[in-house]
């Protein structure tokens, strides 16, 4: 199922790396800590997947996404989802106007959803009937207007962002979108030398300016290459093993999942632990995934595709807890993630229980 990559295509591979490496310095400037979020972030362009980035307001949600883009030569649209936001205000509309010869007619005006990257901010304030306009672009990559099938330019990427606290007049999105999403990316408060070293930025005069630093050609060759990196067959059955297991009704489920979750990860669960660790990998240099990277991908790309029962909700567990707890669980020799270490890192049992 992969292609093999030639001499050419692992140099190659170095000299991503270093040029990612150097987009991450580039945005340490802007971004404070929140290292492990850019990484699933730049993971989510590489492999030109959708991510909803969940978080309270002031964690610098809006600003990530913005930073990224100014370091990538794509055009960029931000859209402000509001309770009264229409589809026409994201798709475009048609509309009557008279061409140079003076013979009126329809003309189609496109919307800020004909962009490479799309910030949603606040996605969930908008109605179901707005939302639904984003699931053709996120799938097909192409939206249907005035009777036409028009083709979005590629790449193209969603990065919706969402205020998991106020829920009064917000809508919640429906699962079948949701699974639209490659990752569900939770940004949680900075540490206290982090909250520091933000104040002082944030109080000062000195403004940051970020300058282009990927051209479009070169990320088109990085999510072509990333598509191609080695998955190892033993690490395919792997991830197959750990989504089977988040399904309440398979017979790898253990008993916790069937108590515990309604509904798990489909086969787009799969597809999105892979996509995730081929980035991480090509992000490494390498040109094959391993074992840590399945383990990074996995909590991003299954959280939002699981649904827990009300017994689950009442009991405070986790979506991360039980995704842990099953990974806790799988026989895989060198790849299992070891109980002990698991039970002796600060606060696992707390996580588990989705307690702080």
């Amino acid at each position: 199922m992969n292609d093999k990559l030639n001499a050419k295509d692992r140099a190659r591979l170095s000299e991503f790396s270093s040029l990612i490496a150097g987009l991450r310095e580039k945005l340490g400037t802007q971004i404070v800590g929140q290292e492990e979020i850019v990484t699933q972030v730049l993971a989510a362009i590489l492999s030109e997947g959708h991510c909803l980035i969940i978080g309270v307001p002031g964690l610098a949600k809006t600003l990530l996404v913005r930073s990224i883009s100014e370091l990538l030569t794509l055009d960029f649209s931000r859209i402000q989802f509001t309770p009264d936001l229409m589809p026409s205000d994201i798709i475009g509309a048609s509309l009557l106007q008279d061409d140079q010869a003076g013979a009126r007619g329809f003309h189609f005006l496109r919307g800020p959803i004909f962009s490479n990257v799309i910030l949603a901010d606040e996605i969930n304030r908008t109605p179901p009937k707005t939302q639904a306009a984003l699931m053709e672009a996120m799938e097909e990559r192409q939206v249907t207007a005035a009777g036409e099938n028009l083709a979005l330019e590629r790449p193209f990427f969603v990065l919706a962002t969402q205020n998991p606290i106020e829920q009064e007049g917000t809508y919640p999105l429906p699962v079948s979108q949701l699974d639209r999403f490659q990752q569900s990316i939770q940004i949680d408060y900075p540490d206290e030398g982090e909250e520091f070293e933000i104040v002082q930025q944030t109080t000062s005069s000195y403004q940051c300016s970020l300058e282009p630093l990927l051209e479009r050609a070169v990320i088109a060759e990085m999510i072509s290459l990333t598509g191609r990196i080695v998955i190892p067959p033993e690490l395919l059955d792997y991830v197959s093993a750990i989504v089977r297991s988040t399904r309440p009704n398979s017979n790898d489920a253990p008993e916790f999942v069937k108590e515990w979750v309604s509904w798990g990860a489909g086969p787009r669960g799969i597809q999105a632990i892979l996509a995730v660790a081929r980035s991480m990998a090509l992000m490494g240099g390498r040109a094959e995934i391993n074992a840590d990277d399945v383990h990074k991908a996995v909590f991003p790309a299954l959280r939002h595709r699981m649904v827990p029962t009300y017994h689950a909700e009442a009991e405070g567990v986790s979506c991360d807890g039980i995704i842990e707890r099953v990974l806790l669980g799988l026989p895989g020799g060198r790849y299992r993630l070891e109980a002990q270490q698991a039970e002796d890192r600060p606060g696992f049992f707390q996580r588990l229980l989705g307690r702080s």
